[in-house]
């Protein structure tokens, strides 16, 4: 009864994947177990680096951080699997109760054999062809022993069928006793295990020959890769002699071209040298009267000190009376070393990098024709430009392209708050607010459809107010970055908010042919009416003036002129330059921080030094 019990324990302990006894047992959810090696070819041959399936019941198991290893241990299974090592394995073959140590294992018999057993049996003819097996042979794992199953009802009794049905061995009683029922089938042992081998053979083969499907097309790749490999080193050899044979010329040509530019911007940086030793010297001047002024702890008490005191007092009133400097005066001195840019030889056939040219206007070709519908300043001192067909395209002050974000998310207007949070409205006028990093928040705001509202345009306030117009109502809906309803509304009287810029504690609306300065009650403070076949677009400068674009659509020539903060003219910047005529009847007009104006139409952005 003990040795029955022992066997059935002992089986209880082999794993259900690799059929040994169990190395180091890991515990699923399902509270199955197996070995740890098992568990990680499971999940490598699932190809899922997080979850198992158990192949038992076919629940899965999450894998914490991808290791196997950090699965509950199966610590009662560890205990009684070296509990069971620890026992030695006794005589099954001897009647008496005090059996001694087996030392050798009758794989055909299935028994252990003491050493008076063994040497019977050897002697025995009908037992001289079994394969015999030393138990140290057992205990290193060096041989693996077959396994007579025994019935855990009939313990003395081999599991000599199995049942196809039931999918479970069982004894000859327990086939004729449990398993007569109609349907089920039942078999001997070996003749499931015969079908059994002879399926893990062919499984073998197929497994085999896909192996070597996939080795063949590892090899065809192998070999391409070394076609590329040998067309890549042709290739290289070839770059690199051309380069060695073009870098003296180059080289040549480069100095050249620096002599250039030094020479156009040597001057200039002298001049504004000179602008900042001079602003400096006044900031001196004026530190060291005041300190002289305002340090005096003890308030004059005869002539000379009074007259000291009279007379510095004199000098910082002098002092201040000098004029502010003249902001815009580093920006005219470097207008031709800004306007100044190098041009590559690009698709040309001779040698040369390029060459310097003097430009004014730089026109950049937008990435989608005919898409424009924003632009607006980034926090960052670059320029934005949003788009009707999907996405947002950043330029820097030299017109390059330096990055295009919300390409799925078509844009009707654009605006950017304090701390770099972006607010796209869409061509369904839903407003959303996006981080800095172009990632949508979850912010909800209640504004108009494109039913009931038409069309739509953004700005926001230094306050961080997103101001929304409506060209179908004739109104400006103000909102919180909170999001929600509309904190307030601005009536637009009669006229329709076509663009709209915040400046000072004012909007600037512009409407076709007009450009008005309002409050923010809607208040009409200032109005600005060109001829009716010329369209007007507003912008704020950086020496806050505002700046006014006509533009003569039929003609397409555009103005660009400065006015003060009551719409009086100042001065022109651009006057009647020629740009290709879009194919849609809408413009922009915005500064970068660094001064260049930025001039936008449906196809194009031009970038002009003024």
């Amino acid at each position: 009864m003990a040795e029955g019990l022992k066997e059935t324990i002992t089986q209880s302990l082999e794993c259900p994947v690799c059929l040994t006894t169990f190395t180091d047992p890991k515990i699923l959810s399902c509270s199955h177990t197996y070995c740890k090696v098992c568990l990680e070819k499971l999940l490598e041959s699932h190809g899922d680096d997080q979850m198992i399936r158990c192949p038992v019941c076919r629940d899965y198991t999450q894998v914490p951080n991808q290791d196997v290893s950090k699965l509950p241990a199966s610590l009662a299974f560890r205990n009684l699997i070296e509990d069971v090592k620890n026992q030695h394995q006794i005589c099954t073959n001897c009647d008496s109760e005090d059996k001694p140590k087996a030392v050798v294992y009758c794989q055909d018999c299935g028994n252990y054999l003491c050493i008076t057993c063994h040497n019977m049996h050897s002697q025995w003819k009908s037992f001289v062809d079994h394969e015999i097996i030393a138990m140290s042979e057992i205990s290193s794992g060096k041989v693996s022993i077959r396994r007579y199953r025994k019935c855990r009802k009939h313990l003395k009794e081999d599991e000599e069928c199995f049942c196809s049905n039931c999918k479970r061995f069982t004894c000859f009683r327990c086939a004729v006793m449990e398993h007569k029922d109609q349907g089920h089938q039942v078999i001997e042992s070996a003749a499931y295990e015969s079908n059994h081998t002879k399926t893990i053979e062919e499984l073998k083969s197929k497994v085999e020959k896909k192996q070597s499907c996939f080795q063949n097309y590892i090899d065809i790749i192998d070999e391409q890769k070394k076609c590329v490999d040998n067309a890549t080193k042709h290739c290289t050899d070839d770059i690199n002699k051309a380069y060695d044979e073009a870098v003296r010329q180059l080289t040549e040509k480069r100095e050249i071209l620096l002599g250039e530019v030094k020479g156009k911007t040597e001057r200039v940086e002298e001049a504004l040298e000179e602008m900042k030793k001079s602003a400096q010297q006044r900031i001196n001047q004026l530190t060291t009267i005041a300190e002289m002024v305002t340090n005096r702890r003890n308030a004059p008490v005869d002539m000379d000190t009074l007259a000291v005191y009279d007379t510095l007092c004199e000098d910082l009133q002098e002092a201040l009376k000098q004029e502010n400097p003249d902001n815009e005066q580093p920006n005219k001195t470097c207008r031709k070393a800004k306007s100044s840019s190098f041009e590559r030889n690009i698709g040309k056939d001779e040698l040369g990098l390029g060459k310097i040219v003097n430009e004014h206007v730089k026109s950049i070709a937008l990435p989608t024709k005919d898409s424009m519908n924003a632009i607006v300043n980034t926090p960052d001192g670059r320029m934005a430009v949003g788009c009707y067909d999907g996405g947002v395209n950043i330029f820097s002050a030299d017109g390059h392209l330096q990055q295009t974000v919300l390409k799925n998310v078509m844009i009707r207007a654009l605006g950017f708050l304090s701390d770099g949070r972006c607010v796209v409205i869409d061509m369904s006028n839903t407003v959303a607010l996006y981080t800095p990093e172009f990632t949508k928040l979850d912010v909800m705001f209640e504004t108009l459809n494109d039913e009931e509202g038409g069309y739509v345009n953004i700005t926001v306030d230094s306050d961080d107010l997103i101001y929304v117009s409506y060209r179908k109502p004739k109104k400006i809906q103000v909102f919180s970055s909170a999001g929600g309803k509309a904190t307030k509304e601005i009536p637009c009287h009669g006229y329709e908010p076509e663009q709209i810029t915040s400046y000072n504690d004012s909007l600037i609306i512009s409407t076709y042919n007009t450009v008005r300065l309002i409050d923010k009650e809607g208040v009409v403070k200032h109005t600005l009416t060109t001829p009716s076949k010329t369209n007007q677009f507003a912008a704020v400068s950086q020496s806050n003036t505002i700046l006014i674009a006509t533009v003569k659509y039929d003609e397409g020539l555009v103005s660009i002129d400065e006015y003060t903060d009551e719409l009086k003219h100042v001065r022109n910047l651009v006057n009647e330059y020629k740009i290709e005529k879009p194919t849609r009847n809408w413009y922009y007009l915005q500064q970068y921080r660094s001064r260049e104006i930025a001039f936008c139409t449906s196809d194009n952005l031009y970038i002009m030094i003024t």
